[in-house]
């Protein structure tokens, strides 16, 4: 027997460890996360499956191989155990990619494009339409009783008794055969539809006209339509297209179209159909805009303005923010923490309120400005081209200068007291403490903000938008662009505003404001490199 054994204890055995008490927690809650895991996956890999198969349908290559990917890697991610960093920066990446990246790529397609009204789609699509647009009713063609229905989604469709078969369609699918109940001459009854009555039809009427439903999958037979919900008869265009030739004929006149590298059916005299289709134009967007006399006046005059007003903007805010910063850092001034709550106000409303009241007190006939402080004066505060300018520099001043504020006394404060000291004792007047001392250390801290600061004034389109509209316009110009405009909502005005929406050109200037910010902040970054090593 051995020295530790005490009698009568039984012989050494190996024992089984006991189980902690929290493992089997542990494997519920491991249980739980992994159902919890399979259920956010089944519903991400649902939502892939219905994008994937909606890009199909539409023809979407590109956006189909990226959802193929995206549900592929998020699979694997977050089901194997070798990826477990992905699991935390799959959703940023997915969500970079998406909203940053693809956009990105995708405006500088459009640059490159003639995308924009009457060339927004394919040539397959624009093909369509011009047969569509040039329809006209074939005479001696017999009419058909119609009842209009309305399917579970809303849409309108035509029904109609064609030899004895009910059939149905809208302007996609054309018309297919249906069991419906019939009087003989017309459908009454169909399940899955409404049939609408004169009230319905009447508060739908636009769509009931508009309404073209192919008769066969060949363009050229012509299609159904109706003048009065009653009856349908058939319009055929009064243009041809050959898929042969690649020429659109009109049966009239004879006259052959053919397509030409802008994107547009064209005869031998120049006559273009419309609409056209989307092509590339190589730079012909960004040339416009220097060579199209038109254009190149105002673009280099809201060019100027926009550097200017960027500029005049950090340069006002920060002048006045490091100014009350240092008054309200001094500790002779009581009642500091009150003045810096109320200083603070104006960065506190949302911008975008604050320029909509500032453009009522700025009315020239009804103004708090006018009307209050000058009298009863009518300045032309927002529709004199300068005094607009000036106008927008004072308000950005007023919605800036608490943010530059804010910044300027935090790092004042962050300033070791016995530097400045030191400098007091050595004689250093205040002007050469501020000049010598305080600003050096300031920049260091404050100057990637400025940079920052001026590439948000660059592309401050909410204050501009609010306040001015951009006005006022300039006279003689294609575009609805004024005097106030910056790039930002030149681009916005190009692409929504200006009668004709040109989505080449605004994201041609989209890439310039890019390029521009991107150079400028570079070289400001550069100098602030510079301003550490001092």
């Amino acid at each position: 027997m051995s020295v530790g054994q005490q009698a009568g204890s039984p012989p050494h055995s190996k024992k089984r460890p006991s189980r902690p008490l929290g493992d089997a927690s542990a494997a519920r809650n491991i249980s739980k996360g992994f159902f919890v895991k399979l259920a956010v996956m089944a519903g991400f890999n649902a939502g892939g499956v219905y994008g994937l198969l909606s890009a199909w349908a539409v023809g979407t290559w590109g956006l189909f191989a990226g959802l193929v990917v995206a549900v592929i890697v998020a699979n694997w991610v977050y089901f194997s155990r070798r990826a477990i960093p992905g699991k935390y920066l799959y959703p940023g990446l997915l969500f970079l990619f998406t909203y940053q990246l693809f956009t990105m790529a995708y405006t500088g397609y459009v640059a490159f494009t003639n995308y924009g009204d009457g060339h927004n789609s394919t040539k397959e699509d624009a093909i369509s339409a011009i047969l569509s647009y040039n329809e006209k009713r074939v005479e001696g063609t017999a009419g058909y009783p119609l009842t209009v229905l309305e399917d579970s989604d809303g849409d309108i469709h035509f029904g109609i008794v064609d030899n004895g078969e009910p059939r149905v369609g809208d302007s996609e699918e054309g018309f297919t055969n249906v069991d419906a109940t019939t009087d003989g001459t017309r459908i009454t009854a169909l399940d899955g539809y409404t049939v609408l009555g004169f009230g319905d039809i009447a508060a739908r009427q636009d769509e009931v006209v508009n309404l073209r439903v192919p008769i066969s999958d060949d363009p050229n037979d012509g299609s159904l339509r109706t003048t009065d919900a009653t009856n349908a008869y058939v319009y055929r265009s009064l243009l041809e297209y050959d898929e042969s030739s690649d020429r659109m004929t009109n049966l009239e006149t004879g006259v052959e179209y053919a397509p030409n590298d802008r994107g547009n059916f064209v005869s031998p005299d120049g006559e273009e159909l419309t609409p056209g289709w989307r092509v590339g134009v190589g730079f012909e967007n960004f040339t416009k805009m220097f060579t199209d006399s038109r254009i190149s006046g105002p673009f280099f005059q809201i060019l100027v303005w926009t550097f200017a007003f960027a500029f005049l903007s950090v340069a006002t805010t920060f002048a006045l923010g490091l100014a009350l910063a240092l008054v309200f850092n001094d500790p002779r001034v009581r009642g500091r923490k009150i003045y810096r709550s109320l200083l603070i106000l104006p960065y506190a409303f949302p911008g975008f309120l604050s320029a909509l009241v500032w453009r009522g007190m700025l009315n020239e006939r009804f103004g708090f400005i006018n009307e209050v402080i000058l009298g009863g004066a009518a300045v032309p505060w927002l529709t004199d081209p300068w005094l607009a300018k000036f106008s927008i520099i004072m308000v950005n001043l007023w919605l800036g200068f608490p943010y530059m504020f804010l910044i300027c006394t935090g790092t004042l404060q962050s300033i070791p007291g016995d530097v400045l000291e030191s400098a007091k004792v050595d004689g250093a007047s205040p002007w050469r403490v501020l000049r010598s001392i305080i600003l050096p250390l300031l920049m260091v801290s404050t100057a990637p903000l400025l940079i920052s600061s001026f590439a948000f004034n660059f592309n401050n389109f909410a204050l501009i938008y609010m306040l001015t509209g951009g006005g006022p316009n300039f006279s003689g110009s294609p575009l609805m662009i004024g005097s106030t405009d910056i790039l930002i909502s030149m681009v916005y005005s190009v692409a929504f505003e200006s009668g004709v929406k040109q989505y080449g050109l605004a994201s041609a200037v989209s890439i310039l404001i890019f390029i521009f910010v991107g150079v400028i902040s570079w070289l400001g970054f550069r100098k602030t490199k510079q301003l550490e090593e001092l």
